[in-house]
């Protein structure tokens, strides 16, 4: 969380370390612990990930591509699927055959998600804007994913400025339930 450069390779990266929790859930077999305690990292980061782009990139999306508005609502949309898969997630232990269904509902979203703004979005958006904005708009969803929420809230607003005031008090109770329960902790 907080990689550096602009906001592509920043988003990228994030990409990355979520597909490697996958793969640490994929390797597992069915019902160990373990797929729970990464389950519950990548739902951190993605929750966290998605508040940022949210946030700050698809405002971006919406200024610097002429079907910026068509393009923005298709993501978020993305995002509230996966955002309710977390949320069902949530409540599920690994050893429940829900948890396997979910789970697999979730990264097959959060893939196709990713391919798309990777193949599509983001070498559109490296095209439509100079790499000192790319760069500031990088510092803006690292800042962003700082005090972004932990947990899926799918009834939380998901654009501005509704989502940019309101993210920082969720987050904040979201870190305090982390560290009571030791959630996000390998």
């Amino acid at each position: 969380m907080g990689h550096g450069g602009d906001v592509i390779a920043e988003l990228t990266t994030d990409h990355q370390e979520v597909e490697e929790l996958f793969g640490k859930i994929e390797a597992l077999p069915a019902g160990d612990k373990k797929r729970k305690v990464y389950a519950d990292q990548a739902v951190m980061e993605l929750v966290r990930h998605s508040v940022a782009e949210e946030a700050y990139l698809y405002p971006a999306t919406r200024e610097f591509l002429s079907d910026g508005n068509k393009v923005a609502d298709k993501e978020i949309e993305d995002h509230a699927e996966a955002e309710r898969t977390m949320k069902d997630l949530e409540s599920v232990d690994a050893d429940d055959k829900e948890f396997d269904r979910l789970i697999g509902e979730l990264m097959t979203e959060i893939r196709s998600h990713v391919r798309d703004e990777e193949d599509n979005l983001f070498p559109r958006l490296r095209a439509a804007m100079s790499e000192d904005q790319l760069m500031e708009l990088g510092d803006k969803v690292r800042q962003a994913k700082k005090t972004a929420p932990t947990r899926p809230h799918p009834s939380a607003p998901d654009t501005p400025p509704a989502n940019k005031l309101l993210a920082p008090g969720v987050g904040m109770v979201d870190r305090i339930r982390d560290a009571l329960t030791g959630r996000g902790k390998d």
